[in-house]
């Protein structure tokens, strides 16, 4: 049963680092290479589509981790467990700290609405989110190297 739950975390965190890689290095990418008020909506969109998912996801992510590192704590890797966790705390912290308060004003702007700054804003976004993304993916690489 813990090799199912191991090998069922390890998934749902890929695929959450997947979904978040895809954010940063195609759809964002693309988004902004769009004509005129097209790329500001198309990441209003987003905003509020990823929005609704990825906070399950997180702390889904979280609690799946944490389960391992109990259900494991007498075996090898459990360490590397615990710190994927912490580093999937400090994450869903940048989240509601950083991105978040981003995302809720940027998911509600139209052309007609949007601040003057609302590409810097945009920016920092990107900035924040990358760090995020590298906070993910060491999380990821340690519940990886755990299984092994």
């Amino acid at each position: 049963m813990l090799n199912a739950l191991e090998v069922f975390t390890t998934v749902v965190v890929g695929l959450m680092v997947g979904v978040e890689l895809s954010v940063a290095f195609v759809m964002n990418p693309i988004f902004n290479a769009l004509p005129e008020d097209s790329g500001q909506l198309g990441r209003a969109h987003g905003g509020r589509m990823l929005g609704a998912v990825m906070p399950v996801w997180y702390i889904g992510s979280l609690v799946l981790t944490a389960v391992w590192a109990v259900a494991g704590r007498d075996h090898a890797g459990t360490g590397l467990v615990i710190t994927a966790g912490g580093l999937l705390i400090v994450s869903v912290i940048m989240s509601i700290l950083l991105l978040v308060p981003i995302n809720n004003r940027g998911k509600t702007w139209t052309p007609e609405n949007r601040p003057a700054d609302w590409k810097q804003q945009m920016n920092r976004w990107d900035r924040f989110h990358y760090a995020r993304v590298a906070v993910i993916i060491a999380a990821f690489t340690l519940l990886v190297t755990a299984l092994v």
